[in-house]
Order: structure tokens, then sequence, then C-alpha cells
């Protein structure tokens, strides 16, 4: 808890001095990222303590390091709790407000250079309006300007989540987009691995409003596709980019934007004036402006 009264959360690493290089690098990237999608970094700690043990049946005095990461409290804990079939859990538009939530943090990472190498549900928490933020950076990698893949000796992840190229210990932007399909799929069906488009839309089918049905399964369809193009096994063929990927979903977003605005004009309460009847000018409303009273 701060001074202000905001609760924060701590991040402890445990046996420190295996982590120094994961420390550092984490410490980079979260000072570099700022992003409504991305969870923000308040500060860090390190501190130095002796300590008294008994160490191969002598008593030492060794120093023991405390590192700490303090970020936002997010109180709807992380993704996986709410990964669950079409028929129950969250509703379809919190689903979707997810899946672009994360897209539109991961491209900003990546914007800023920075491949998360470790994106799953476990890592994306959910705050007071269950709008999701990317954590855990602590095996993030940063790119200069000109690099875009780099050869690495150890590739540390969550099997499931990891992309295919990892055994050639190849790292690139499509790196993400591998781990975004699995959790786009997961979203989707409460599962992970490769499902037929026509399966998950028939998941769906039953749980959408009937007045929104097309357009939300017209955006059910959309994930669907991105979702089994991003765990293509060939990099190559998954999405260029997150920012081809939040394309897609902006055509379909703008369609429920539209739909939104039509019901709500449709909703105003209509005016109507009998044959004959005067209306005043709409000009004289500009009296107020042209005229203030004193």
């Amino acid at each position: 808890m701060l001074e202000n009264g905001e609760a924060i959360a701590v991040k402890r690493l445990s046996k420190t001095y295996m982590y120094e290089k994961e420390f550092l690098r984490e410490v980079e990237c979260l000072i570099k990222v700022k992003h409504k999608n991305v969870v923000r970094f308040i500060g860090y700690c390190v501190d130095s303590q002796g300590r008294a043990d008994s160490y191969n049946g002598k008593f030492v005095m060794a120093d023991v390091l405390q590192r700490l990461l303090c970020f936002e409290y997010l109180p709807h804990g992380a993704l996986d709790q709410y990964i669950t079939d079409a028929s129950t859990g969250l509703d379809w538009r919190k689903r979707y407000k997810i899946i672009n939530g994360v897209c539109e943090g991961l491209h900003y990472l990546h914007q800023n250079r920075i491949i998360h190498l470790d994106l799953k549900p476990q890592n994306i928490l959910l705050d007071d309006n269950m709008l999701p933020k990317i954590a855990d950076f602590g095996l993030a990698r940063c790119f200069n300007e000109k690099q875009s893949r780099a050869f690495t000796t150890k590739i540390w992840g969550t099997v499931g989540y990891l992309a295919p190229e990892f055994s050639n210990r190849e790292v690139t932007y499509r790196f993400d987009l591998y781990s975004l399909g699995v959790i786009i799929i997961e979203i989707l069906t409460g599962k992970r691995g490769y499902e037929d488009v026509e399966n998950i839309l028939e998941s769906w089918s039953y749980r959408l409003d009937k007045s929104e049905r097309d357009i939300q399964l017209e955006q059910v369809r959309v994930c669907a596709e991105i979702g089994i193009e991003c765990i293509e096994s060939n990099p190559a063929k998954r999405p260029v980019s997150v920012q081809h990927i939040i394309t897609r979903l902006d055509e379909t977003r703008s369609m429920d934007s539209s739909i939104e605005a039509a019901v709500t004009r449709s909703s105003r309460p209509q005016v109507m004036l009998a044959p004959g009847t005067w209306r005043p000018p709409t000009t004289l409303h500009l009296g107020a402006f042209l005229y203030p009273s004193f």
C-alpha cells in the first residue's frame, strides 16, 4: 500500500543471485513501456542484508539480495481464471474486448522493439473493467532499431504457447504471434489447439443475442481465422504483424459501432408537428451566445 492509499502488487524474485540478467532485462523493458494494455510499472527495489547461516558445517555471514518489482494492483487477477468454452463464462462482448486489448498491447510492445516471449493467459491481468494488461517481462528481449531477429542459446517459456521455431533458437516478432493465436483460440473455445472455424461459430450461435447475432458471429469468425493463422507452424504463413491483425479487428468493430449508433438514433424521441404548425427558426438558439446577459 502506497502513502496515497493506492494498492500495489509486489513481485519478489526468489534466488535472486540466479536471475541478475532477467531482473535487469525486465526493468529495462518495464521502464520503456506505458500503455493502457500493459501493466503499469511503479518502481523497483534492490536491498542487501546480512544473514547468518550454516554452510558445510560452518557458521557464516553472507549478504542476501532482495529484488522487488512494484506494479499497479489489478483486482480481477489473470485471464486464465476466465478461460471457458462458449456455453459459460464471459459473454462475447467481454471476450472480444479482451482479444482487442491484448492485440493492442502487443502491438505497442512490438512498436517499441520489445518481444515478450512468454505471452499466455497467466501473464494477462484484468482491471476493474476487465481491460486486459500484459504483464511479466522476465523473458522479454529488446531489439535495436535495425534488428528483426536474434539467435539465442536458450529460450525459456511455457510449453503450449512457445512457437515451434524455439527449437532453432530463433527469435522474431512472429514468435509472439504464435502465442497470441493460442490465446485467441483459448478465449473462443476454452482450450488450446487447432479448431475448425465452423465448429467455433456453431458453439457461439446459441449464446449470442438475436438482435446482434449476425455482426457478433462475424466477429467470432474473424477472431477464429486470425487465431488459426497465428498458430501456423511456418512463421512466414502467420500474419505479417499485429498491426495487420488490429486492422482486421477494427473492421468488425466499426460495424458493431455503426449498429449501436443506428440503434441510438432510432431510440431518440421524435417530435411530430401538425401540418401548418409554426416552428421557431433554429438560428434563434444562438441568441444566448451572441447576446449574453449581464
